[in-house]
């Protein structure tokens, strides 16, 4: 079986791992289970992802992570140029892609993530090229972004302030959206896959893989409006877990996850017995 595991709220919160995390990734792993990181926050380049989980002791590669910074740059084509209002993750993505990054200026698309640096003259310079007519892309929409120290504004927050200010609708890459949804069937290797209608709508539950291609899948969340829709889209189990945005006093939630626990060491005993 594939673990697809977000990380911010699921291994980590901040710097700080959840406690065990590390080791039921471990345990997966013994068990012989692949396990995948599926993230929204789009601020890091795919390296530090990677360093940060090493670090806490988990073995990782950049083939194990997957980000909504990747999943935007996949909005554009190689030689466009994008004015980054967000972090070097995002800077990252584009330029792998092929596209020229800026800062200010004009540009044939805003790209916009979660970065803690955001100010007046980020929003300014954002706000100014999509007036002049860029297409607004944001990285993700979640409007809160957990830490140990409790919620903070997230990239979807960001996002708000520049699609108020230019009178523009954002295109989403991140979950539960269709490029995020593209690029981890990619990475498991069901990029063959068509829509059972034949369409491609960005509808957030519409099919963009049948049920046996992901019953062997299991994606593991704390918030519902992205994680949750984001199996519901790929027709996989979701498990939630408390142990970030959502938390027992917000129970129950709609659509009912497959799986609730407290955290993710607590869900890989559930599912081991």
């Amino acid at each position: 079986m594939t673990w697809i595991l977000d990380l911010d709220g699921v291994v980590w919160l901040g710097a700080a791992p959840i406690p065990g995390a590390v080791d039921a990734v471990r345990r997966l792993r013994d068990a012989g289970e692949r396990v995948l990181f599926l993230t929204n926050n789009s601020s890091a380049p795919i390296g530090d992802y990677v360093a940060k989980l090493v670090g806490l002791g988990i073995p990782a590669d950049a083939g194990d992570v997957l980000t909504s910074a990747q999943a935007a740059a996949r909005l554009l084509e190689p030689g466009m140029t994008a004015l980054v209002c967000a972090g070097p993750g995002v800077d990252e993505a584009l330029r792998a892609h092929g596209v020229t990054t800026v800062r200010d200026g004009r540009a044939d698309a805003v790209v916009v993530g979660w970065h803690t640096d955001f100010d007046y003259a980020r929003l300014t310079a954002a706000f100014r090229a999509v007036h002049a007519g860029a297409r607004l892309i944001g990285t993700n929409d979640d409007p809160t972004y957990p830490t140990s120290d409790g919620l903070l504004p997230g990239g979807g927050s960001i996002l708000a302030a520049v699609a108020t200010a230019a009178g523009a609708v954002a295109e989403i890459a991140g979950k539960p959206h269709a490029p995020m949804a593209a690029l981890l069937r990619e990475r498991l290797g069901l990029d063959g896959v068509q829509h059972r209608d034949g369409t491609t709508s960005d509808d957030a539950t519409s099919d963009d893989a049948t049920s046996d291609d992901t019953a062997q899948c299991i994606l593991v969340g704390d918030r519902m409006s992205t994680d949750g829709l984001m199996a519901a889209r790929l027709h996989m189990p979701f498990a939630l877990v408390l142990s970030g945005v959502t938390t027992a006093a917000d129970l129950p939630v709609t659509p009912t996850p497959a799986f609730v626990a407290d955290d993710l060491s607590a869900l890989v005993r559930q599912l081991s017995t």
